[in-house]
């Protein structure tokens, strides 16, 4: 092995084992202590800097106002992903078991931000609660939507598009997951007949034109949806910042605090109770009573709640680096306070995690080991091309085989489901805690109280 490798697969080895997102896994491995996660300066691709990220929406629209110049004038930086997360109305939570009859497979999505369930509407409402401009194009026909792309990157301007993550090909997912979704990243040049993505990669990350358009119509939700923020530059007020920031708490009390058992926290005890469940339909026990396809549903809901998958995780560590920001802010000690009740929230959907997909049976760590390997080589971009497809096949072989024979008995399984369930039950009460405590940091007319 060379040096190279070496550090690649120790960093994969610590993704594996804590979950962390790669940019993390790195700083701790090589010692970086600069804040972003990465020793070296960013990589610039054809004039756009590569900033990487956390959380697709969020690290988008951060990153892309920070390559078109925009700053806050609060700091006279741009600003962070978590501020912008913050302010789009933070989190969410949401919980749906797809079942893929035709394939024996069963995969878990978690929502986690809030209006999970829209997510190119989350998109509008935080630049627009920012004052950044947007274009926003919904092109019906192919023709159309190709030639505005075009358009769009010949003119220098990066944009948000929401391709299937299938299609895309670069995540490397079996064909049965093509259309169920994917998630925005920012396109921002176009070269030899190859498009240049951002989807938090740190390594220039290219996909064929004619791949890149056929993943943008396949899904019909957000069918060859384009957002262009701009214009290039400019500062953003103090004043519209802190009400943004004022908004974007009040909301996400509010959404956390709904009865929605789909959208709300009372997802969570729903999903706690289903777990135990052996007379509802939905019930996990009664839904894995021969055990097949529970090896995937395992697998996502580790891939879900950690940074170390596609989308971000349980956003709870993200969301607690806004109220630090915020506080700063707002001059709110109330706010501060906040932000070490989601830490909480976060150390226990990491336990979860744990309980879901242990390491220490070794066929469920190497299914981890092969998740991070995945994350690892998107972060590397073309770079990593043949590595992400490598170990993509390996995930997916090991996962259709546990799919089929899962190293556990029915004893077991019980006794996983349980312990499920009583982890989400104190996620629960930790999250109902944590918004109560935020809830009393704001007013009636939705500004944050300030420190005396």
């Amino acid at each position: 092995m060379t040096e190279k490798k070496q550090l690649k697969a120790t960093i994969r080895a610590r993704m594996a084992k804590t979950g962390e997102r790669y940019t993390s896994a790195r700083a701790h491995v090589v010692g970086a202590d600069d804040g972003a996660g990465a020793a070296e300066a960013p990589t610039v691709d054809h004039g756009y800097a590569l900033r990487g990220g956390t959380h697709p929406e969020s690290a988008g629209i951060a990153n892309v106002l920070a390559n078109l110049g925009v700053t806050a004038e609060t700091t006279g930086a741009p600003l962070s992903e978590a501020m912008v997360f913050g302010i789009g109305g933070g989190l969410g939570a949401g919980y749906i078991l797809w079942e893929f009859a035709e394939h024996g497979t069963r995969e878990l999505v978690l929502g986690f931000r809030n209006q999970w369930q829209y997510p190119s509407r989350w998109v509008e409402q935080a630049l627009g609660r920012l004052g950044v401009p947007v274009q926003v194009h919904h092109t019906g026909g192919a023709k159309g939507a190709a030639a505005r792309l075009t358009d769009t990157l010949a003119r220098g301007r990066p944009c948000l598009i929401w391709p299937d993550r299938q299609l895309a090909g670069y995540w490397h997912l079996p064909p049965h997951l093509e259309a169920p979704g994917g998630h925005p990243v920012v396109a921002y040049a176009e070269r030899d007949g190859r498009v240049h993505l951002d989807d938090r990669n740190l390594r220039p990350l290219t996909v064929e034109r004619a791949a890149l358009d056929a993943a943008r119509a396949r899904v019909v939700s957000y069918r060859n949806g384009l957002y262009v923020p701009g214009p290039a530059g400019g500062e953003l007020p103090a004043a519209a910042v802190r009400q943004a920031v004022r908004v974007g708490v009040a909301e996400c009390v509010e959404h956390l605090g709904a009865a929605s058992t789909s959208f709300s926290l009372p997802a969570w005890r729903k999903w706690a109770r289903l777990l135990t469940d052996t007379r509802a339909a939905k019930g996990w026990p009664r839904v894995f009573a021969d055990r097949a396809g529970l090896a995937g549903a395992l697998l996502s809901t580790w891939e879900g709640i950690e940074p170390a998958g596609m989308t971000g995780g349980n956003l709870r560590g993200l969301y607690a680096r806004f109220l630090d920001e915020a506080a700063g802010l707002l001059g709110s000690e109330a706010l501060a306070g906040c932000a070490g009740r989601f830490r909480e929230a976060a150390d226990a959907w990491h336990e979860l995690a744990e309980i879901a997909l242990p390491a220490a049976e070794p066929v469920f760590a190497r299914l981890r080991e092969r998740t991070a390997a995945v994350t690892e080589a998107v972060a590397a971009g073309d770079d990593g091309r043949e590595r992400a497809a490598a170990a993509a096949a390996e995930l997916w072989e090991l996962r259709a085989g546990l799919d089929r024979h899962l190293p556990l008995d029915g004893a077991e399984v019980d006794r996983l489901f349980a312990a499920m369930s009583g982890q989400l039950a104190r996620i629960h009460a930790l999250e109902v805690e944590a918004v109560e405590r935020l809830g009393d940091a704001v007013r009636g007319d939705g500004e944050v109280r300030p420190v005396p």
